[in-house]
């Protein structure tokens, strides 16, 4: 199969392409930046400069591989990670993001029926953004949280967004948790060794986290599979950061980290940072084990966190 990858050298392209090559797939994947078609190169990819936000760059692009099937992992978070955090107005911070979940989910679609490509997987979120009613992990079937007078609220809508336009066209939507693995997790880590990320309130907001490869195999399978619908694709453990944070923190050799009022971290880091380690809800990956057929090699961020930093410190 012909697979037109849409972001191909952000940490989860990085480690998709090795996977779809491994199953036998043709890839063409795109970067923003010429200075990265070497990288493509390497992971053997038949890499082409793109710029998602402009319809044109992505018309020439995808009617170049005419692929049959277009995954859409564009996002800016590397350029926003990059800059110093501004948690108090995500809206500004992911900007790009927001755009390329709208704009360029719009360009790619676009391109898709002027190229006759009949299928496309997208990258949609599902970490702690669950409707904060009822219980603490969510399944398919419940709504993501709007995020009603938030500053992340922008986001959230583009979200939405993505797999509302996807799933019409036919496609699916992969809601993957917050992803840990080669390149993911560094700045976080960097701020928990500074005792940078402290724990809120009494820490009982819960997330769902992914390792990079089983997010990647996932996808693959989604592709092949020619998926349909939206599916969570997080591991077997949504928890609350009053566990997942002090043990990010042993692993990477830190202190424990500090505990904030929710007050103060309102204040400090806005209305987003409370909610998520305060009242975020976690995901199910029920559906996409049951009509996938995925098997995950991290089924836990504990163990994962555990190999991942002891990794990094070799």
């Amino acid at each position: 199969m012909r697979v037109f990858l849409a972001g191909g050298t952000g940490v989860l392209g990085r480690r998709l392409v090795p996977q779809l090559l491994a199953a036998g797939h043709q890839v063409t994947a795109t970067t923003t930046s010429p200075d990265k078609l070497p990288l493509l190169a390497d992971l053997g990819a038949k890499g082409v400069v793109m710029d998602g936000l402009d319809a044109a760059s992505v018309g020439e692009a995808v009617a170049f591989a005419r692929p049959d099937t277009i995954v859409h992992q564009m996002t800016a978070i590397s350029v926003a990670h990059a800059g110093k955090p501004d948690l108090k107005h995500p809206d500004r911070w992911f900007a790009r993001t927001i755009r390329l979940r709208t704009e360029g989910t719009d360009n790619l679609l676009a391109a898709a029926e002027a190229t006759d490509v009949p299928h496309i997987v997208a990258q949609s979120y599902a970490s702690w953004n669950g409707i904060r009613r009822g219980g603490w992990v969510k399944t398919e079937d419940d709504p993501l949280d709007p995020e009603t007078g938030s500053r992340a609220r922008p986001g959230m809508e583009a979200i939405r967004y993505v797999e509302d336009a996807v799933v019409k066209a036919g496609g699916v939507a992969l809601r993957y948790g917050a992803f840990y693995g080669p390149g993911a997790v560094d700045d976080q880590v960097e701020l928990v060794r500074k005792r940078q990320f402290p724990l809120v309130g009494g820490g009982t907001g819960y997330s769902s986290w992914i390792h990079l490869d089983d997010a990647a195999s996932a996808t693959v399978l989604a592709v092949e599979q020619r998926a349909t619908g939206v599916f969570n694709i997080v591991d077997d453990e949504p928890a609350p950061a009053n566990q997942w944070l002090p043990h990010l923190a042993a692993c990477a050799g830190a202190r424990p980290p500090m505990r904030m009022p929710k007050w103060l971290a309102r204040l400090l880091a806005g209305d987003a940072a409370v909610t998520m380690m305060t009242e975020g809800r976690g995901f199910s990956n029920a559906k996409a084990k049951r009509e996938l057929g995925w098997e995950l090699r991290h089924p836990s961020w504990r163990q994962g966190f555990e190999h991942e930093l002891k990794e990094a410190r070799t």
